[in-house]
């Protein structure tokens, strides 16, 4: 018997599935402000296999930026259109970001917080809903054009959100006449004649990471797995997975 307990104990322990998986990477989808096509959005977070999501919706949303919430969510991925925020959220998003939470930001979320300057430079560009004003010259309102085929081109093949994309044409929306900070990292361009050409870049703000992507207003880009693996990516690093 002592023998037989012996041999047991030098046999290899199977491994556990558990922990040989990593935990799912949690994302806080933010969502209001701009209609959009429900299922088909959300299946396409379904297909994210390493990553959980819950979503939350103005005006609640910017209640998950306090300390107290932002610990049940790793990433946050807006795609919002929202200009209400309190200047206690606005210092909760920032000292989230600060820390190092991550960010997306998709499509008409470029849009958001148009009189808060701080959000220019989190998110390292902005889609202006009205004229404004560029060292003392009036600039015209954002453009956009639903239903258009996109050339886009991939900018930086290496970096992990581009990782396993080439060259692809997208039907989608493009918006043209939006600011694109001089200090981001392009990830994809456009030669499109209606569309500002640097389509989607990655920004640093405190100690997170910011990637965003101006297309994705519909199922031309939803179910397209180019832009799938795109925005699972991008989520994936900016959650410093990838």
């Amino acid at each position: 018997m002592h023998a037989l307990i012996g041999l047991l104990l030098l046999l290899p322990t199977p491994p556990c599935a558990a922990q040989d998986q990593p935990a799912k990477l949690r994302a806080l989808v933010v969502t209001g402000g701009h209609d959009f096509d429900r299922p088909p959005f959300f299946a396409m977070f379904d297909s994210f296999g390493a990553i959980e999501y819950r979503e939350v919706t103005h005006p609640q949303a910017n209640d998950r930026y306090a300390p107290d919430k932002a610990a049940t969510y790793d990433v946050l991925v807006l795609y919002d259109l929202n200009q209400d925020i309190t200047d206690a959220q606005k210092a909760d998003l920032v000292a989230l970001l600060e820390k190092g939470k991550g960010l997306v930001v998709l499509h008409h979320a470029l849009a958001d917080y148009q009189d808060w300057d701080e959000f220019l430079k989190v998110v390292g560009g902005r889609y202006h809903l009205a004229p404004w004003v560029k060292d003392g010259q009036q600039q015209p309102a954002s453009t956009f054009h639903e239903g258009v085929d996109i050339k886009v081109h991939i900018a930086d093949p290496d970096h992990p959100i581009t990782k396993g994309l080439t060259d692809f044409t997208l039907h989608d929306e493009v918006y043209g006449g939006y600011t694109v900070l001089p200090t981001v990292h392009p990830l994809l361009t456009t030669d499109h004649a209606e569309s500002t050409p640097t389509i989607a870049w990655t920004n640093t703000y405190g100690q997170s990471r910011v990637a965003v992507i101006q297309f994705g207003h519909g199922r031309g880009a939803y179910d397209d797995p180019n832009y799938r693996r795109l925005l699972g990516q991008a989520i994936q690093w900016a959650g410093g997975r990838l």
